[in-house]
């Protein structure tokens, strides 16, 4: 699954999702992560709706978007393209974010999870109870 991240510098969640100029987007599954690209946001538009959805474009190739903070119709919005968006407490660190994902899938992952997982075609070895 791909995970972009609002991040000033690549190594810390620290971005408002509007006004977050950089994405970095990660692969991940339960065993390893690799960095993909750095999303530049910057040309955005004026008007609001337009704005959230050049925001959106950019990070189309996302599963899950980490952010600090997002507002609740960029929040619909980034849900209704398929984006599942997650707010962290600011300065986390990215290789934690990624650490703390890769033992939810390995352990046992909450439903919204599994449905991006799935879509990801992430195969999970079969767990014994």
């Amino acid at each position: 699954m791909n995970i972009a991240f609002a991040s000033s510098s690549g190594e810390a969640v620290d971005q408002h999702f509007g006004w977050s100029k950089r994405f970095y987007l990660y692969q991940v599954d339960e065993y390893s992560s690799s960095f993909l690209k750095v999303i530049d946001s910057s040309e955005e538009p004026e008007e609001e709706k337009a704005k959230l959805n050049y925001k959106i474009g950019t990070i189309e190739d996302a599963d899950i978007m980490y952010c600090t903070q997002i507002g609740p119709t960029a929040s619909k919005m980034v849900q209704s393209a398929g984006i599942h968006p997650v707010r962290v407490k600011e300065g986390e660190k990215l290789e934690e974010a990624i650490k703390q994902l890769q033992e939810m899938l390995s352990g046992n992952p909450p439903i919204w999870l599994l449905r991006i997982a799935h879509k990801s075609n992430i195969s999970f070895k079969k767990r014994s109870v």
